[in-house]
């Protein structure tokens, strides 16, 4: 083990304030990512459900160009 003791490993030789801020930042960065995207998926499967009810198949919007054939 590279430390004597669990206070040594947390203390990580003084920089232990600074590498715990990091990993929870990043912790509270990627469960903000999961939430979000969770979030999301509900958002559009609610869409999707009003959609599917209301018979609204439209297809999205295409803009044409001058050079289209």
């Amino acid at each position: 083990m590279a430390f004597s003791s669990l206070g040594a490993f947390f203390a990580m030789g003084g920089h232990g304030p600074y590498v715990w801020a990091a990993w929870g930042v990043t912790a509270l960065l990627m469960a903000a990512c999961v939430i979000h995207a969770r979030i999301e998926r509900r958002q559009l499967a609610r869409v999707l459900t009003r959609r599917a009810r209301r018979g609204g198949t439209s297809q999205p919007h295409q803009a044409s160009h001058a050079d289209d054939p």
